[in-house]
């Protein structure tokens, strides 16, 4: 085969797929971000180091890639009301705190933050911003209708709704997710941030 033909010869998609999938096996079952080595991610997907540099500069990019596998495309809000749209975007983060992957390894990260700063603010920036922005939207659209006070902080509004559900997923992974949380948290803050009505 000649150099040209090898140079371009295409990546394999499963030998990705594989390490991508064994960063997750290894997380879902209890391994820290600390833990994870290149050597020790190849290993688990049975390759060998060289092929998973030749696809990630380091653990870092290849983490990033392996939540960005794990994160389904945020429903977009109908606009019909402020109230069913921030309920679909609750009960979007409820469904994918009860895959048990996807919390787990969320978890995992969350805990080390302080030691991975680049990690989280590079998932924050390409996959949790999206999220942020459509709960924003609403809230911005709720506020111009009338359905939420004018005076309302969009950016603390929007921690007051999904904090709570967060909270659970991340932070307390022994609390449940019942059906019907995300219409109980959305009910208690918009009763509060509605506004006043008229007593004429």
């Amino acid at each position: 085969m000649s150099a040209a033909g090898r140079r371009g010869r295409p990546r394999s998609a499963a030998v990705d797929a594989a390490i991508v999938e064994a960063v997750l096996r290894l997380l879902e079952h209890g391994a820290t971000v600390a833990e994870l080595s290149i050597e020790r991610i190849a290993r688990e997907a049975g390759v060998g180091k060289a092929t998973v540099y030749r696809r990630w500069p380091g653990k870092e990019a290849l983490l990033l890639d392996a939540l960005r596998s794990l994160d389904p495309r945020t429903p977009r809000p109908a606009g019909a009301s402020v109230r069913d749209d921030l309920v679909l975007l609750l009960e979007f983060l409820r469904r994918s705190g009860l895959a048990k992957r996807s919390s787990a390894v969320l978890r995992a990260v969350v805990t080390e933050v302080r030691s991975h700063p680049g990690l989280w603010r590079e998932y924050q920036d390409t996959v949790l911003r999206a999220r942020r922005e459509s709960v924003h939207e609403v809230l911005r659209r709720g506020i111009a209708s009338g359905e939420i006070r004018a005076d309302a902080d969009v950016e603390l509004l929007a921690d007051l709704f999904v904090g709570p559900m967060l909270a659970r997923v991340v932070l307390h992974e022994w609390q449940e997710l019942p059906e019907g949380l995300a219409e109980s948290i959305v009910d208690s803050v918009l009763e509060g941030v509605r506004p006043p009505q008229d007593p004429r």
